[in-house]
């Protein structure tokens, strides 16, 4: 699928209620998970004790943790998405996520998107998107919640 292209607030528009599209899948390796506990200072042993985690995990290997899942949420949304004509956007929040399932170490990981609503407040574009973080080859997903961005339009 090729990405959406969204120059003004009339083009974001007509998406209202609509599925944006999907990114394409990201695997999440056990170097992405030990390089986030040392960046997030979170070294609990089911991420990174390999070894331990074979024998003492429910999960037989290592999990990502859900906040290293949340964060490659801009990384995958850019493949979905491009937004021109901007001066700025802004992370404005996350609502209602629910962590449904752990990503286990060498699981792929995709986003599937919808916009939920667009607000036009004062010149500045809210919008709300409904988020799933698909694990491939699994029917529940790691996540679903609503992130909401401000686009700065030109």
């Amino acid at each position: 699928m090729s990405k959406l292209i969204v120059n003004s607030y009339a083009d974001f528009e007509q998406y209202i209620g609509k599925e944006l599209g999907t990114s394409d899948y990201l695997k999440i390796t056990q170097e992405q998970i030990n390089k986030f506990a040392e960046a997030t200072l979170d070294y609990q042993w089911i991420h990174l004790d390999v070894e331990r985690a074979k024998t003492e995990s429910p999960f037989k290997t290592t999990i990502a943790h859900g906040y290293l899942t949340l964060s490659v949420l801009p990384f995958l949304w850019e493949q979905i998405v491009e937004v021109n004509n901007i001066k700025m956007m802004v992370n404005y929040g996350i609502e209602k996520l629910r962590f449904n399932q752990p990503v286990l170490v060498e699981g792929e990981v995709r986003v599937r998107a919808k916009l939920a609503s667009l607000i036009n407040l004062r010149g500045i574009t809210k919008a709300e998107v409904n988020v799933s973080l698909e694990i491939k080859d699994n029917k529940k997903t790691a996540f679903d919640g609503t992130i909401v961005f401000l686009y700065h339009f030109i």
